[in-house]
């Protein structure tokens, strides 16, 4: 059977201010037609499929006009939508009933049955082949938080004297469990041939991410999922959560399809893409569909100049005249010795009359000290930087090496709400 993979759509996203429904409505028409191209069997959006979880009605209006769309051009398509971080789990899940008709499961929580225990039931579903047949059982797991997963088993009490081995992290071994016993329950399900693959929406260990777009799950990098919470059985993993399409430790059948349009001036350089998997005896063979970039996003100059040295490259932007939803956005990237307090009008005055959208000033201050220490950050920069992230670099600066993983941990820890039992 065949697969398409995608993640990340963060439908109504604003990109510093600026509408993005013109590119997103763009990539929705490309998939629509490659759906047909392609045939596949079935969909896998593997998350943030919302950028927030408030989503205005336009944005929820050009999901389900898609998903209208798909069925009315592939009726035999299998459509799986987990939710991501930045989506609304009630919300996503709310039109499920009408989706249903559509050929769309969408699985936005983890639902615990009467006694209390969790409904695995719900996270797995069918999906079938051209003939109509069940060909594979897709674990549909989506983002979870820590009140999602399954309570570890209390450990045995020690012999007297011995000492007490370190207790497992709830979180992330209450995540292996929940995907093991999902798996275990689709497996027994298997008969002739059917095979199973995964779905998640997590933060893999090794997985480079996009700090500028991508929200930190939780503080510390805690949330790091090994490649090993996978059982080798399974066929396909498709993941969602970091923007850059990537395997995970290297392994052909766990992947990020990343997003379809770059979200922040510092995706520039990526391959947007989707997925194509192709499942025969149990082995996927993975290729990758790149999305046609609707709008480009221009760095002017490539790196930090001095002021007059970016204006000048700005004169002499020699651009495409096009309508004003396709016209590039444009970060202007300059180095100052001082504050210049007419810096946005001499940017605006270089650019009058060219078709372009001014979407961001990044001003660099120069700084003589060395190392990390004398590194500026800009506004946006410092908006974006995380508590640990300060601790990191504080330890980096003073101790001239890497905080070990004991001191990050109690960082986090302290750093969790009611930590100082102030109920904060």
């Amino acid at each position: 059977m065949r697969l398409l993979h995608t993640s990340d759509w963060h439908l109504g996203q604003t990109l510093h201010n600026h509408d993005r429904t013109y590119e997103h409505q763009c990539f929705l028409d490309w998939l629509l037609d490659t759906i047909v191209l392609e045939r596949p069997d079935a969909l896998l959006v593997a998350g943030d499929v919302f950028d927030t979880a408030n989503p205005s009605a336009a944005s929820q209006k050009q999901l389900y006009r898609f998903l209208q769309q798909a069925r009315g051009r592939a009726p035999q398509l299998d459509i799986v939508i987990i939710a991501g971080n930045h989506d609304s789990p009630g919300r996503l899940e709310a039109p499920a009933p009408l989706l249903d008709a559509y050929g769309t499961t969408v699985v936005g929580h983890v639902a615990r049955r009467r006694d209390g225990e969790i409904d695995l039931e719900r996270l797995i579903v069918p999906l079938h082949d051209a003939s109509g047949a069940v060909a594979a059982w897709c674990i549909a797991i989506p983002f979870l938080r820590p009140g999602d997963v399954p309570r570890l088993p209390a450990s045995a009490p020690l012999a007297d004297g011995a000492q007490a081995p370190p207790p497992p992290d709830p979180y992330l071994n209450g995540i292996a469990l929940l995907y093991r016993q999902v798996f275990e329950l689709a497996q027994a399900r298997c008969r002739n041939g059917q095979v199973v693959v995964a779905m998640g929406h997590c933060h893999m260990v090794d997985g480079q991410a996009s700090l500028d777009s991508e929200r930190r799950i939780v503080i510390g990098g805690t949330e790091a999922l090994p490649a090993a919470i996978f059982d080798p059985a399974i066929a396909y993993a498709a993941l969602g959560h970091l923007h850059l399409a990537q395997r995970v430790g290297q392994k052909q059948q766990v992947r990020y399809s990343g997003s379809p349009l770059p979200l922040s001036f510092s995706e520039v350089a990526y391959r947007h893409q989707i997925l194509r998997i192709d499942l025969a005896g149990g082995a996927a063979e993975v290729e990758a569909l790149l999305v046609p970039r609707a709008v480009d996003l221009l760095r002017v100059p490539p790196q930090p100049a001095p002021l007059e040295e970016a204006l000048a490259a700005l004169a002499a932007l020699e651009l495409e005249d096009l309508p004003l939803p396709a016209q590039p956005f444009l970060e202007v990237r300059v180095l100052l010795d001082a504050p210049e307090p007419g810096l946005r009008g001499r940017v605006e005055a270089a650019i009058a009359g060219k078709p372009v959208r001014l979407a961001k000033i990044e001003p660099t201050r120069r700084h003589n000290d060395a190392g990390e220490a004398g590194t500026a950050l800009s506004l946006e920069q410092l908006a974006q930087i995380q508590p640990d992230d300060i601790f990191r670099r504080l330890y980096r600066q003073r101790f001239g090496d890497e905080a070990p993983p004991d001191q990050l941990s109690a960082f986090a820890e302290l750093m969790l709400p009611g930590a100082h039992g102030d109920g904060v």
